[in-house]
């Protein structure tokens, strides 16, 4: 690897005096500068870039490389200290920004919306069977195992979620069933906190994901990642103040996250019943988050 790089310092004239090695990547300082080297995926993200230089987005870390080099080189941006919630909030206005950039409306099949719903049947279908086989197994049982008490405690708000969720996605489908034109975004497909970088301007990084596609799929991963840790309605209120979602986008959305997690089955008590309180915390926060938009006073 290290003949690689050195050929690739040659072609850019970097002199390197020190090698910071990291899971994926390598920092590499000079007298002068630092760079950030990693290797490439299969498929080329170039176009990606070219689109978003097209349209004024140029908020990532600047690319040295050319396009048929086997390693990317870009440059190194320093974090500055600031709070994690300032953060967050920083980060969620340039996705806003780049959603609004990037925004284009294309045709779409009714077939393509009718895949979503199946899917999203499917798996509801798919999970009431799951919970409701694991608590006959758990009230069959002579005594109840630690996790298979907490589950019979919870049950009904795992299925009443699944519930919901199966009388908005058949909203949901009425919308947009007779619709033939989808707005479509650039998403950076990988939101992470550790994937924005604040200096004098602001960056994401880590855009390996990225892909055109609905927009809230950005924010779909995002609430996943970070919904125990952060109020994320205060941070849903900032994005949709400079993109608001259309109706049949939030309604997803709002589907999308509301669906428990499968849990999965260790060998350890103690992670089981850890792994089952994250679901129902999550689902706790997500109802907390989305009630307001369902009730009566909603505008």
């Amino acid at each position: 690897m290290m003949r690689k790089y050195n050929v690739l310092f040659q072609k850019y004239s970097i002199v390197p005096t020190k090698y910071e090695f990291y899971k994926n990547v390598t920092i590499v300082n000079t007298d002068n500068n630092k760079y950030v080297i990693k290797g490439k995926n299969r498929e080329d993200k170039s176009p990606i870039f070219n689109y978003l230089n097209s349209r004024s987005f140029d908020y990532y870390p600047k690319i040295l490389s050319d396009v048929d080099d086997e390693y990317e080189i870009t440059e190194y941006i320093e974090q500055v200290d600031m709070p994690i919630e300032q953060k967050m909030s920083d980060m969620i206005d340039l996705v806003a920004l780049l959603h609004s950039k990037t925004t284009h409306y294309e045709e779409v099949d009714e077939e393509e919306y009718k895949e979503i719903y199946e899917d999203i049947n499917n798996n509801i279908a798919y999970l009431y069977s799951y919970y409701t086989d694991l608590i006959a197994v758990a009230e069959a049982s002579i005594y109840m195992s630690p996790s298979q008490y907490m589950l019979a405690l919870n049950i009904s708000k795992i299925l009443g979620a699944l519930n919901f969720c199966k009388d908005e996605i058949d909203k949901w489908y009425k919308i947009v069933k007779e619709k033939r034109k989808q707005r479509l975004v650039v998403l950076h497909n990988n939101l992470d906190l550790s994937h924005f970088i604040k200096n004098k301007g602001s960056y994401l990084i880590s855009w390996n994901k990225a892909k055109i596609d609905i927009p809230i799929f950005d924010l779909y991963k995002l609430y996943r990642r970070h919904s125990l840790n952060y109020e994320f309605s205060e941070i849903f209120k900032r994005y949709e103040h400079s993109y608001p979602l259309l109706e049949e986008e939030k309604k997803l959305f709002f589907i999308l996250i509301s669906l428990p997690d499968k849990l999965e089955f260790s060998s350890s008590e103690y992670q089981m019943c850890n792994d089952i309180s994250n679901i129902i915390e999550t689902l706790a926060r997500t109802e907390n988050f989305i009630s307001p938009y369902y009730s009566k006073n909603a505008k």
